[in-house]
């Protein structure tokens, strides 16, 4: 459960992207849900992260371009040293360590059994871009809380909750807990910028909360953009795995 939540987890927040903005309008008691999501074409940014749990205090620079309904490409660095670059794409999920001249390779379907989530690349694409993880659904439920709107939806044994601004129809918190654990994952967005026309969050903070053995651990990981791009000029994803790594 932990690596399932720090699977989606480090997808969303590295991989936040901005376009143009497209309107999902859902029906709920009382009036219409409006949903500013994301469409583009190509999507390029720069983020520092820092990953913290009870024994690690872990800080990072990552690039990340995107090729929409293609490709998401990233490459990690830390103190200026190149450790790693994962591609994501329809086939697969693909892990360089630089450090350790080792690769792994996570198929969807292994993942999906594995997690009881159903991953595959449009699930990723739409966690990266800030759109909704789990598509609509008649049995979702919609409803008024304070200054938001909250949209629930469930998918297996894991409940989902996003909270949606009223004024900018933005995703600004999602709520993940699976059942009967209650591990849980808590995402806010934060520190909304215009780009393009483009309404999005420079910075993000992920807490997720997972119990072992009646312990409750807590990990976090926080991102703070200083870049973000969006192009409908290609983009290159270099992208290849040396002779002498070796598969883990």
């Amino acid at each position: 459960m932990k690596s399932r939540f720090i699977f989606l987890g480090i997808i969303s927040l590295l991989s936040w992207g901005c376009s143009k903005n497209t309107t999902a309008v859902l029906d709920f008691e009382g009036g219409k849900l409006d949903i500013n999501e994301v469409d583009f074409e190509y999507f390029e940014g720069k983020t520092k992260i820092t990953f913290k749990d009870a024994d690690t205090d872990v800080r990072a620079k990552a690039s990340i371009r995107i090729r929409r309904d293609s490709v998401i490409w990233m490459s990690f660095s830390s103190a200026g040293i190149t450790g790693g670059k994962c591609l994501i794409d329809k086939d697969s999920i693909t892990v360089l360590n630089q450090l350790s001249n080792e690769y792994s390779v996570y198929k969807y379907d292994e993942l999906s059994q594995k997690f009881n989530f159903n991953i595959n690349y449009e699930t990723i694409q739409a966690a990266a871009i800030g759109n909704l993880i789990i598509q609509r659904d008649e049995s979702d439920r919609a409803s008024q809380q304070n200054e938001f709107m909250v949209l629930r939806q469930k998918s297996g044994g894991i409940s989902v909750e996003n909270f949606i601004n009223k004024d900018t129809h933005k995703i600004t918190m999602v709520g993940m807990k699976e059942m009967p654990s209650e591990n849980e994952a808590i995402i806010n967005y934060t520190n909304f910028q215009y780009i393009n026309d483009q309404y999005f969050p420079f910075s993000g903070l992920i807490s997720l909360f997972y119990k072992t053995e009646d312990i409750i651990f807590n990990t976090s990981i926080e991102f703070e953009y200083s870049k973000a791009e969006i192009s409908d000029k290609p983009l290159r994803f270099p992208f290849r795995i040396p002779k002498k790594y070796v598969e883990r």
